[in-house]
């Protein structure tokens, strides 16, 4: 009997283990979950004791009380001029800066760096073009996943990532034509396991489907990976010359989707307008209503010229009702407040 109890005992202490280092919460995202939390003092060279460097807490930037005020441009990050060119045109500094890393590249550890550095939080939309959703979910990514979970643990800054953004349409290889709900959901959990295990505690993970006007027939439920593995949902929304041409219309059918299951704060993490005689009049009305919305913690503008002009500055009217939206205060984050 004593032998019998002692196992039991063994298997409650290994069922502990276990799920300290990979069980799914039903709650809040496990925000450094593996990670190594607070740490004594080491013994170093000679016998000197150290306290170990702790990894950064992203969970002020979670929400703010601010909002922040994002862009994405040409040539970032490696080249940051844009950056200081685009707060001068607008009159405020862009906190958070949104690049792309191709999947099989190398993260940039001195460029990140040099985001966050800069005054923005950096946003890596992670594009698998060169893996299937199955290939990254059955594991035979995982050398490069892991590779790049460390890089980001050493680095030891905050960054928001999302993983293969816009599932919910056709134009991506890792959207619908190719790929399943199921599949996504699998190689998202498992990219997401694979950093905890390796003790990653900076990573704000940004679920990013594509508004639901283009694409009705798909349901975005059955590709939420669940609340354990998403900080924030990442809307990507545009206003065109046709469709929707307010805030409402446009962001409103996905917003009240979504609400449906998750509470989740809201990202725009990719918006813009494209000339048309209401363009003023959207980036007037967007700012506004996101500074004003409690369930929004930012947007992300577009700022390039690509398959049509999307820049804040495609007229001088444009530029106009941008700058006089960007005065608005709820924009004033301040990152060494929340440090």
């Amino acid at each position: 009997m004593k032998a019998i109890a002692l196992a039991r005992t063994l298997a409650a202490l290994l069922t502990g283990i276990l799920c300290l280092t990979g069980c799914v919460s039903s709650g809040p995202a496990p925000i450094g979950g593996g990670g190594n939390g607070a740490q004594p003092a080491a013994t170093g060279p000679g016998g000197a004791s150290y306290v170990p460097a702790q990894p950064y807490d992203v969970t002020p930037l979670l929400h703010p009380k601010a909002k922040y005020f994002g862009a994405t441009f040409d040539g970032v990050p490696k080249d940051l001029s844009p950056v200081a060119r685009y707060a001068s045109q607008v009159g405020r500094t862009p906190t958070m800066l949104e690049y792309y890393l191709g999947w099989g590249d190398e993260l940039q550890t001195d460029q990140t760096e040099a985001v966050w550095e800069n005054g923005q939080l950096p946003y890596i939309a992670w594009e698998p073009h060169k893996a299937t959703l199955a290939q990254i979910a059955d594991g035979s990514q995982d050398a490069y996943i892991v590779s790049t979970a460390r890089t980001l643990r050493a680095l030891n800054v905050p960054v928001a990532m999302s993983l293969a953004h816009e599932m919910n349409g056709a134009w991506y290889p890792w959207g619908t034509k190719d790929a399943t709900a199921a599949q996504f959901v699998k190689a998202w959990r498992h990219v997401h396991d694979v950093f905890q295990d390796e003790g990653v505690s900076t990573v704000i993970w940004v679920w990013s489907p594509n508004i639901i006007n283009p694409v009705p027939q798909v349901a975005l439920k059955p590709y939420y990976p669940g609340d354990g593995y998403v900080d924030w949902i990442g809307v990507v929304g545009y206003y065109a010359r046709t469709g929707a041409q307010d805030f409402q219309t446009l962001f409103g059918p996905t917003f009240r989707q979504i609400r449906t299951f998750t509470q989740r704060p809201f990202l725009l993490a990719e918006t813009g307008s494209q000339p048309n005689p209401r363009k003023s009049a959207q980036i007037t009305e967007l700012l506004k209503t996101v500074a004003g919305r409690s369930d929004v913690v930012g947007f992300i503008w577009f700022d390039l010229n690509k398959e049509t002009d999307w820049r804040v500055d495609s007229s001088p009217e444009t530029l106009a009702a941008f700058r006089a939206a960007a005065r608005n205060h709820r924009y004033d984050l301040d990152f060494t407040a929340l440090k």
